[in-house]
Parts: structure tokens; C-alpha cells; sequence
């Protein structure tokens, strides 16, 4: 199945036909809610062997059969089912995305309470297809990545690890289960490191990271002049649609002027190398001739009156 083939989700359709207008609150969800943008995630930022060929057809979204769990606050929580090379076993991936500044303490209750979910729902469908199956010695339950992607600016605060939510955990280590969540925190990633990555979802992390106007500005000095056009030189228009209103979204968050905005989003979305991260001079340039250009008209204004 090649990029072109993949079909939108139903999310996906909203963000192209315009009418998600929490684009800047959800571009975490819309980046793992993307089979392309979900199977370059674990490639490149999860360092697991087993992931390391994953492919978006190898990826389902199967987030709609949990919905039920998730909370208002957690409305950003993916469930994903991913096909593994050469092996009949699923693997689950839970995404729990915190995009806030504040750092939230329970998450890794919340990810427990999926993953009990996620196998007492994989031991219903295999009873469903053999009887007692789940009572043999040899049957086992699907592995689970709890992952847990952070693009705030302080540093990640709360517990990976169960037993240190838990009285007594050093005491009664032996009866008290654990597991330890895959924190990915954007800011720890350089921007060269990230940008080595080569594919779309490498220039949605390198805005995502960015703090204010400024750090915009100081982009333009680390891009290559030909990142642009290589990596979107095959991106399926969806695709490209998606990455356009999602750069949109976070670029309007550091209170960029509109204009500039407009600008970078049409050169992504026309595939242009153009000056990449040189639109501030553009833009000032084209504000200097502007602020002529009136001055120039208020002079002959001021020579007609006088007249």
C-alpha cells in the first residue's frame, strides 16, 4: 500500500474540510491519529527493535472501541493496533498526549486502566473464536508500548513508574504490579536531530517545539535549504493538507503576525523550497516598502491640500 492509497480517517476529514476548529489544542492527536505520521513516530523516536520497519498499513486505529474510557481531559488519548512483521500476535501502542504546560500526576493510573481494558478485550475475542482458550498454559496477552508524548516546556515531573503511586511499594515490591511508561519529550531532541529524520513528521515536531516568535526566527539558521522540497516531495495532498492546518494552528499559538503565518503555510503547501525560514526579511522588506510607499502618499496628500 503505498502514501497515496492510505484513506483519512474520519478526523483527518475534518481537519481538510476545515470544520475542527480545535486545530491548535488536538495537533498531537492529529500527528498520532495518521497511520504516515504513527508508523514515523515509532521508527524514529521509540528506539524499539521491533518497530524499527513498522509501515502505516501495518497500523490501526481501534481508538473508537475504548472512547468510552477516556475522559474530558483525556480526549487526546490514541489506541492503536500495529501489525508486527512475520508474527500472528497484535501489538498495542496507548498514546496518552499531554500538550499542556502543567504536568498531569495520574497519568500512569490512566494508562493501567487501558491496558487491563486492552487484554480483558483481547481474551473476550479470542473466547468468542475458541472456547476456553484463555485457560490454556501457553495462552498470552498482547504487548502494550504506553507511551506518553510531552511538548511542554518544563521538565516532565510526574511518575513513569506505577509502584511510585503506590504506599508501601518498597515494602511490598513482590505483590505490587508495575510497569514503566515511554516518556517522549519533544524538548530533548535537537533540532539537527530531528531534522536528520527526513520525513513530514519531522517538520510538525521542529514547530512543535518552537516556545515563542523567536525561537521562529532562529529556525531559519539550522534548516538545510533543501529540507522543504525533499520532505514533501511525495506527501499525499491530504497529508499535506493536514500538516498545512497544523502548523497553522501551533504557528498561531506564538503569536505570530497572520500574514507570516499565511506565507510559510502556502510554502509548505505548494511544496516550495523557496526562502524556507527567510520570510521574517521578506516580510520586513515588504513592511519597509509599505511604510514608504504611505509615507510617500501622505507627502502628496499634504502637497494637494496645500494647493
Amino acid at each position: 500500500m503505498t502514501k497515496e492509497t492510505i484513506q483519512t480517517t474520519k478526523a483527518e476529514k475534518q481537519i481538510v474540510d476545515g470544520t475542527n476548529s480545535k486545530t491548535q489544542d488536538s495537533s498531537s492527536k492529529i500527528i498520532f491519529g495518521d497511520p504516515i505520521f504513527c508508523a514515523q513516530f515509532l521508527r524514529g523516536y521509540t528506539e524499539i527493535p521491533l518497530l524499527k520497519n513498522v509501515q502505516p498499513e501495518d497500523i490501526e486505529d481501534v481508538s473508537e472501541r475504548y472512547v468510552h474510557m477516556f475522559t474530558e481531559e483525556r480526549d487526546s488519548d490514541v489506541v492503536k493496533k500495529v501489525k508486527l512483521k512475520n508474527s500472528e500476535m497484535p501489538f498495542y501502542l496507548i498514546s496518552l498526549i499531554e500538550h499542556k504546560s502543567s504536568v498531569e500526576y495520574n497519568v500512569v493510573m490512566q494508562i493501567l486502566r487501558y491496558m487491563v481494558y486492552i487484554w480483558e478485550d483481547y481474551e473476550k475475542e479470542c473466547e468468542k473464536k475458541q472456547k476456553g482458550i484463555s485457560k490454556n498454559k501457553d495462552f498470552k496477552y498482547p504487548p502494550i508500548l504506553p507511551i506518553i508524548f510531552y511538548n511542554g516546556s518544563k521538565n516532565w515531573t510526574a511518575s513513569l513508574q506505577l509502584k511510585e503511586r503506590i504506599y508501601f511499594s518498597d515494602i511490598l515490591t513482590e505483590y505490587i504490579p508495575d510497569y514503566r511508561c515511554m516518556l517522549i519529550p519533544i524538548q530533548k531532541y535537537s533540532n539537527s536531530k530531528i531534522i536528520e529524520k527526513k520525513d513530514e513528521l519531522s517538520l510538525l515536531m521542529l514547530i512543535n517545539k518552537l516556545g515563542e516568535a523567536a525561537d521562529f526566527k532562529k529556525l531559519e539558521k539550522e534548516i538545510p535549504p533543501e529540507y522543504l522540497r525533499d520532505i514533501t516531495a511525495n506527501t499525499p495532498e491530504y497529508l499535506l493538507n493536514i500538516m498545512v492546518e497544523v502548523i497553522r494552528g501551533l504557528l498561531s499559538k506564538l503569536n505570530l503576525p497572520g500574514e507570516e503565518v499565511d506565507v510559510f503555510a502556502e510554502q509548505v503547501e505548494e511544496r516550495k523550497r523557496g526562502d524556507f525560514f527567510q520570510i521574517s526579511k521578506a516580510m520586513m522588506c515588504r513592511r519597509q516598502d509599505e511604510k514608504l510607499r504611505t509615507k510617500e502618499e501622505k507627502k502628496l496628500m499634504r502637497k494637494i491640500t496645500r494647493r
